[in-house]
């Protein structure tokens, strides 16, 4: 299905019955990773998978900010008139949900974010290198978010109101510290390091992500 919010045509599917959740992807990823997950997830939840923009079957752009994405998923929201949301964010997706949730509060209940950092330098140095040299190749506006923002201020981690569970592999891209900072500055939070996991590797098509949602919210 596709909706439009804030003139882009964003792809969505639904699956489900129950209180909605919403899973966001990561960066040059798309809905499908969830797969695994939703087969779990639609049995307690109506489940929205979105491809952000410029990702999948979702509408290009030339340049790309969280915030906008940000202002894509709290207009699906509002569009779609959701109540009593979670949201479970990916990397990228975990910043967008992150900044949905501070934006305006009352929009989400339950957050999940995994992966997620709120400067450029929260991911380890090595990665963030690999990035730049990949994006002087390339030129490709989706690394050039990665390598520009986010940023996050601690007044807006003070701004999240949802119960809010940080997730990230013991091998995750983005530094523990950096996390466990983040975690610090959102009042109703719990940071889970997860062993012999690394970003995303219990997400993409993995249904142990459903396993966390349903431990922690069911």
């Amino acid at each position: 299905m596709f909706i439009n919010v804030n003139n882009i045509r964003l792809y969505y599917e639904k699956h489900g019955e129950g209180n909605p959740l919403i899973l966001l992807h990561g960066n040059e990823e798309n809905h499908f990773i969830f797969d695994e997950a939703v087969e779990k997830l639609k049995k307690y939840y109506t489940v929205y998978t979105l491809d952000s923009r410029g990702h999948g079957q979702s509408e290009k752009v030339k340049e790309y900010h969280y915030q906008d994405m940000a202002n894509d998923i709290k207009n699906f929201i509002k569009q779609l008139d959701l109540k009593k949301v979670t949201l479970m964010g990916s990397s990228d997706g975990a910043i967008i949900g992150l900044l949905a949730s501070s934006d305006e509060p009352e929009l989400i209940e339950n957050l999940i974010l995994a992966g997620v950092n709120v400067k450029p330098n929260g991911v380890i140095d090595e990665v963030y290198q690999d990035m730049k040299n990949q994006y002087q190749k390339t030129k490709n506006p989706l690394i050039k978010l990665m390598l520009k923002e986010p940023h996050i201020s601690n007044k807006q981690l003070h701004q999240v109101k949802a119960k809010t569970l940080l997730l990230a592999g013991s091998d995750d891209l983005i530094k523990l510290d950096h996390i466990e900072r983040i975690s610090h500055h959102i009042e109703n939070s719990k940071f889970v390091i997860l062993d012999d996991e690394d970003h995303s590797s219990y997400i993409i098509h993995n249904d142990k992500i459903a396993d966390l949602i349903i431990q922690y919210f069911i």
